[in-house]
């Protein structure tokens, strides 16, 4: 079939509102989402996929602001189709009740016969269109029905990295959205609304009767040419969206919430992917904002796929019990050259977070920190370790992480509850820990900072650090602006 012929699917779509979530208003079911699913074949990929939407128009590239990280992903014009459709000429009903996915995949398999005749395009009108779980691979899915049963969810493969389910052992829930080994990926529209639905999930882990590691919103693994942009994901089963073995990846525009209790629900994490640009984006949730990651203890070693070339900007958000940037803890594949700028954080457990552990392995190297304000943040600053978290018995623990070179630079915080808490791990390496122009307030003086096993340099740091950090010879390690 030609690769430059795909199918498109265009639509306007409305999240039905969940009722578990304090934020998903009645005002949100008037929220439209404006989406084109593009599925475009060729002889590497049996459905390499772009989700496209909004102001884009065919025969026009991505618009990429030159001050953007944007340019990782590679411009992608979008020709007109000769072939359109509505959903509704295959029966598809946007009531908000009635199940939809046999009427997507049957209009999808249908169009798939136009690719080679000019390609197609499925329009989508205004409506609730409800459905289970999908895979960009075989069937096109939007919204998950409310209290569907977990078994309609399938099981798939643990991540290699991971090694078993990161919370339960053995496989793990497909996610909402999932997709592999596809190329230009675009998820993208008009700030409309895609519910994930997470309470039933949330609720068999807090009772503890949760079978299999619950899905993601969206993941996508073993892909390159990734947009997704301009959209509000709510109530995440899990982590909200998770590229691993990615590269070449564009998060940008996007609100992501979920309820600040609920567990788990990271915003952005990227695995052991490269060339990752994370910017413009507002989250609320029940863990870190953006989490960086590459794998978990032995698995992660083994398989060795670092996260690299990672650029988080202009994010803002809050959670109470996690961080706005994390770095691990699931680290054990390495992770080196991130950017973290214009980051604003409140009402959380931490600003940007360091996390490790015996048994992890790997690296952590070449992090930079600017630009980051703070509001009521309980210890803005913190590298941790001593989780305990292992996948199995065949953890190393002689297995530790090497640090170095973590640069922070032009920090506020106000009204914090700690000072900064430092701690390496006992027998690893944590070096070149840099830190200028760093103003903590709200401090009484009986908090000072919490240094152990770390060495670097201070300039312009209050209140005064650590002395592991104060006399450690040249700063010309720490030489940034």
């Amino acid at each position: 079939m030609d690769s430059n012929k795909p199918v498109i699917i265009m639509g306007n779509f409305i999240n039905p509102s969940s009722s578990s979530s304090s934020f998903s208003r009645p005002l949100l079911l008037f929220l439209a989402f404006l989406a084109i699913l593009l599925l475009q074949f060729s002889a590497k990929s049996v459905f390499p996929i772009r989700f496209v939407s909004g102001p884009s128009r065919p025969g026009a590239d991505v618009p990429v602001d030159p001050r953007s990280c944007a340019g990782f992903f590679g411009h992608v014009g979008l020709p007109r189709r000769k072939v359109a459709m509505s959903i509704a000429e295959f029966g598809g009903v946007g009531d908000g009740k009635t199940s939809n996915t046999e009427t997507f995949r049957k209009a999808v398999r249908y169009m798939q016969g136009f690719g080679h005749k000019g390609g197609s395009q499925l329009n989508v009108p205004k409506g609730r269109w409800v459905t289970g779980s999908f895979n960009l691979t075989s069937n096109f899915t939007l919204f998950l029905e409310e209290g569907a049963d977990p078994k309609e969810w399938p099981i798939i493969e643990p991540l290699p990295s991971y090694g078993r389910g990161r919370e339960r052992l053995g496989g793990r829930h497909i996610s909402l959205i999932h997709g592999d080994g596809l190329t230009n990926v675009v998820i993208t529209g008009e700030n409309g609304t895609i519910d994930g639905q997470g309470k039933m999930w949330w609720e068999l882990w807090w009772n503890r009767t949760l079978e299999h590691t619950r899905g993601h919103l969206v993941e996508l693994m073993n892909s390159n040419n990734i947009l997704i942009s301009n959209l509000t994901f709510l109530n995440s089963p899990f982590w909200t969206i998770h590229p691993v073995y990615c590269s070449n990846v564009v998060i940008k525009d996007m609100t992501i919430l979920a309820p600040l209790n609920a567990p788990n629900t990271d915003g952005i994490d990227p695995d052991s992917s490269t060339n990752v640009c994370i910017e413009d984006c507002y989250i609320e949730s029940g863990d870190d904002l953006v989490a960086v990651k590459s794998g978990w203890d032995q698995y992660g070693i083994t398989i060795a796929r670092p996260s690299s070339n990672i650029i988080v900007r202009r994010v803002s958000g809050t959670t109470p019990t996690c961080s706005g940037v994390g770095i691990g803890s699931e680290m054990s594949g390495g992770i080196s050259n991130v950017t973290i700028e214009d980051l604003h954080v409140w009402d959380s457990a931490a600003g940007v977070r360091i996390k490790s552990d015996k048994g992890r392995g790997g690296y952590i190297a070449n992090i930079s920190i600017s630009n980051m304000t703070m509001k009521r943040v309980k210890i803005p600053i913190r590298f941790s370790r001593g989780a305990n978290d292992h996948p199995d018995e065949g953890w190393d623990p002689k297995a530790v992480p090497k640090v170095k070179g973590i640069f922070i630079s032009n920090v506020v915080s106000l009204n914090s509850t700690k000072a900064p808490v430092l701690q390496g791990i006992e027998g690893a390496s944590f070096e070149e820990i840099c830190l200028k122009n760093v103003t903590i307030l709200g401090l009484t003086s009986s908090r000072t900072w919490q240094c152990e096993f770390i060495s670097g340099f201070a300039s312009d740091v209050f209140p005064m650090p650590c002395p592991q950090l104060q006399n450690n010879g040249s700063s010309s390690c720490c030489s940034y602006s």
